[in-house]
């Protein structure tokens, strides 16, 4: 397996950025961004971020802002906060370099056993497995394993079968080598078998139910959730929040508002919470719409108000900033997805 894979690869990786490098660094902030988001998503962040960080200590004195504008859009925003406290422990404790050991890389944090095998075996080729979604399909595929995916002890084999595999020569490689087959050949959907440099081995292939694995069980769906949002336009100025550092969407700024309980009416929510988190009175509503995003977890859906308001000062509480902008110095902030939605609505 370890050559087949080797020589599969040699011969077929893709030519990727962060596969120009040996710079642990720069490998740490690709392997942060890969999680969950697709490749050809990460690479214009990837080159951005590095042209504006492109050490580990401008990285660990980053603005928060500065920060939040630079991984807008990729999602799931603790990677980002956790990188600039990871960066700044390393500048702290290991003299601005990145350890080199697993154990090391899994006391930064937000570096899981994954990111850990994964810095470890590329960027100072330790002998070191590491599991992702393609990762676990070639293995379930390769191996004939028709249990739940997700389940604890199939989880315990996958990171066995990496484990063994690490050992072998060039186990960076190795380890990639098994990713891009998972994201190139050995996809999803309508495996290409035939071109698989494990093909005569695979035991879903032989069995012909290479396309029914990996089995996962059924899982609930997205809890659905509502919220409200404010389009307050003051002398030309439109009022933006920033969100406090921690959950969900955490140091991104948005229109001011909040969640929707049971019962409520739009107008109503948003009058309750300008009132309870900026000290704000509406005058008048008027809905502009609604727009909706699924998170892991929750299937939002956003209704998004013009609001007036009775004027008075902004006394926050839950927000930890607040500005009056441009629609232009509006749109420049670091935003959501969902809040870039929202602001289009109400132009």
């Amino acid at each position: 397996m370890r050559g087949a894979l080797l020589r599969w690869y040699d011969r077929e990786a893709r030519d990727l950025p962060w596969r120009r490098t040996r710079d642990p660094y720069e490998i740490w902030i690709s392997e942060t961004m890969l999680q969950q988001t697709r490749v050809d998503t990460v690479i214009p962040y990837y080159e951005r971020f590095l042209e504006r960080f492109p050490t580990v200590e401008s990285l660990a004195d980053a603005d928060a802002d500065d920060l939040m504008e630079h991984w807008a859009g990729l999602g799931y925003y603790r990677r980002a906060r956790n990188l600039r406290a990871a960066a700044r422990q390393i500048v702290e404790h290991h003299h601005g370099d990145l350890p080199d050991e697993v154990d090391g890389l899994l006391s930064l944090p937000g570096v899981g056993r994954y990111t850990a095998g994964a810095v470890a075996s590329i960027a100072f080729d330790r002998p070191a497995p590491i599991v992702d979604g393609n990762v676990a399909r070639v293995f379930a595929r390769f191996f004939g394993i028709r249990q739940d995916i997700l389940a604890a002890s199939v989880q315990a084999r996958l990171w066995q079968e990496a484990e063994t595999l690490a050992r072998g020569r060039r186990p960076g490689d190795l380890n990639q080598a098994v990713m891009e087959l998972g994201a190139t050949i050995c996809t999803p959907r309508a495996p290409e078998c035939a071109r698989c440099p494990l093909e005569r081995r695979c035991n879903a292939h032989e069995a012909g139910d290479a396309a029914a694995l990996p089995f996962k069980a059924a899982r609930k769906a997205p809890k659905r959730v509502a919220a409200v949002a404010a389009r307050i336009t003051r002398n030309g100025r439109h009022l933006a929040a920033r969100r406090p550092p921690g959950g969900l969407l955490g140091g991104l700024w948005e229109l001011p508002g909040g969640e929707l309980v049971s019962g409520e009416t739009p107008e109503a929510a948003i009058s309750r919470n300008l009132r309870e988190r900026l000290g704000l009175t509406a005058k008048s509503c008027k809905t502009l719409g609604s727009v909706e995003q699924v998170f892991t977890h929750r299937h939002l859906e956003l209704h998004v108000l013009r609001v007036e308001t009775a004027g008075g000062r902004v006394r926050r509480r839950e927000y930890d900033a607040h500005r009056w902008l441009s629609e232009r110095g509006l749109n420049a902030l670091p935003l959501s997805r969902i809040a870039q939605k929202a602001i289009a609505l109400g132009r």
